[in-house]
């Protein structure tokens, strides 16, 4: 019998896990980068980018092994985290083009609107990319998805991360800055702290770094810290990455200053795997990494969709543990609304489950396997899904050539809605961690279960995704 998962013990400091869900509910910190994938770490083995500050949260928490994104990509991943739901279900099939019809519908329910109905203070910085209509009135903006303030950009930092022009504070435009869109994302994460310390209430804050997605700059003194570097693309990215992880780090000093750190839980993990390097053909181009997965951004295999993911709360969880539990990003509602004490809703389906009993170091019971979609994936691979220790990848019966370019083109979701899966893979991912070897000869039984339930997700995903265009 294979071994499903290698769990490190997590022993509570004194405390039951009735005292784990009493009556003191935590702030929480989820931050979320953009672009950084499973190998941009030094807690995750990389050789090349310092990222101390990251590596000392990863010591200090659960560094979790087999943490997922909702999607290999940026739109979709948000929508999952937010709502706790497979991104298709909600219409957000793919990155949001400027004035695209795609937007987190009104009557989604995310993890701010349920926490603020809860007294929880609720804050957004950074990047949303949640709508195609930015700051307008005929699509939704953070405000009413539950975040009492608000200060992000609809999509990348412009011109680049250096001196951002398009920061929207709570409905109003900011202007030139200066600085790096990481610094001032923590600026205001900070000020926003330090402004309400006096609140009684608990607080969600969702910090969103455009870093390390493209156009990047990064301050000068950082690139130079990498002379090693073959090019200057390379010093920059990895610098990018460093000053990213230094703004990690001031935020981790204000909770501390403010002597909140023990009752604050923090989570930090990426939006997708690297940018694939042939994407674009500016003179940095990305120089993330995605470790020994196969595949990158726009992927359905891991390296598209496993990332970092760290949770610590010193209050409550010991140190120092490294977790193999498979985490996604929409298992966030249901933890932090449990832990709240706040009922998830009913009204819509939930995909994510709660990680409550990772915290108290017992295997998390999932109703239902982790469910990827993209109908973009590279190498018509739109599908994943994985169950225990494994995977699943298929194809749709559809064209090969399907209109990806420019966001959510007129006539997809239709083809979408008609089309069923085929050409499926089957790996064991525990022992497979680069998908080398396709076993779905060997394992039959198993390639016929896991892709009736991929087929199965599939339609009922596509059933109640909207058709924004025909």
């Amino acid at each position: 019998m294979f071994n499903r998962v290698l769990l490190a013990t997590i022993v509570l400091l004194g405390w039951s896990q009735q005292s784990l869900f009493g009556s003191d509910r935590p702030n929480f910190l989820v931050i979320l980068c953009d672009d950084l994938g499973y190998g941009g770490l030094g807690c995750y083995g990389s050789e090349s980018i310092r990222t101390p500050h990251l590596d000392k949260l990863a010591s200090q928490g659960i560094r979790l092994t087999d943490c997922y994104s909702a999607s290999p990509l940026c739109s979709p991943a948000r929508a999952g985290l937010l709502t706790g739901r497979t991104p298709s279900r909600t219409g957000i099939y793919s990155w949001i083009a400027e004035g695209n019809p795609m937007n987190l519908k009104r009557d989604e329910k995310t993890i701010a609107t349920l926490l603020k109905a809860a007294n929880y203070d609720t804050c957004h910085v950074g990047k949303w990319h949640l709508n195609g209509k930015f700051n307008h009135p005929d699509q939704t903006q953070p405000n009413d998805h539950g975040f009492d303030h608000w200060f992000a950009t609809q999509n990348n930092a412009s011109p680049t991360h250096k001196n951002p022009k398009n920061f929207v504070r709570n409905g109003t435009e900011v202007g030139d800055q200066e600085g790096f869109s990481c610094q001032l994302v923590a600026d205001e994460a900070i000020d926003w702290l330090e402004e309400r310390k006096q609140s009684e209430n608990p607080f969600f804050m969702f910090v969103c770094f455009h870093e390390p997605h493209e156009p990047i700059d990064s301050p000068d003194e950082m690139v130079a810290a990498y002379p090693d570097a073959e090019k200057r693309g390379e010093a920059l990215y990895y610098a990018n990455v460093t000053n990213m992880d230094s703004a990690v780090g001031r935020m981790m000093e204000k909770l501390d200053e403010l002597k909140i750190n023990e009752e604050t839980l923090v989570i930090f993990t990426s939006d997708n795997g690297p940018e694939t390097l042939n994407r674009y053909k500016s003179a940095w181009r990305s120089h993330g990494s995605s470790g020994p997965l196969r595949g990158m951004k726009l992927h359905v295999y891991e390296g598209g969709i496993r990332v970092p993911g760290i949770i610590r709360w010193t209050e409550k969880v010991k140190a120092g543990q490294t977790s193999a539990e498979p985490v996604s990003g929409v298992d966030f509602l249901p933890t932090l609304c449990e832990l709240a004490g706040v009922d998830v809703p009913k009204s819509k389906p939930l995909d994510g489950t709660s990680l409550t009993n990772l915290l108290i170091g017992k295997q998390v019971e999932r109703q239902k396997p982790l469910f990827w979609h993209y109908f973009g994936g590279t190498g018509n691979r739109q599908v994943a899904l994985r169950e225990g220790d494994w995977k699943v990848v298929a194809r749709w019966d559809g064209p090969a050539n399907m209109p990806v370019g420019g966001s959510l083109k007129r006539g997809v979701v239709p083809l979408l809605k008609a089309s069923k899966l085929d050409h499926f893979e089957l790996y064991h991912i525990s022992e497979d961690i680069s998908e080398k070897m396709d076993v779905s000869q060997q394992f039959p039984d198993r390639l016929k279960s896991l892709s009736s339930k991929a087929q199965n997700m599939y339609q009922e995903v596509l059933t109640e995704g909207p058709i924004w265009f025909k």
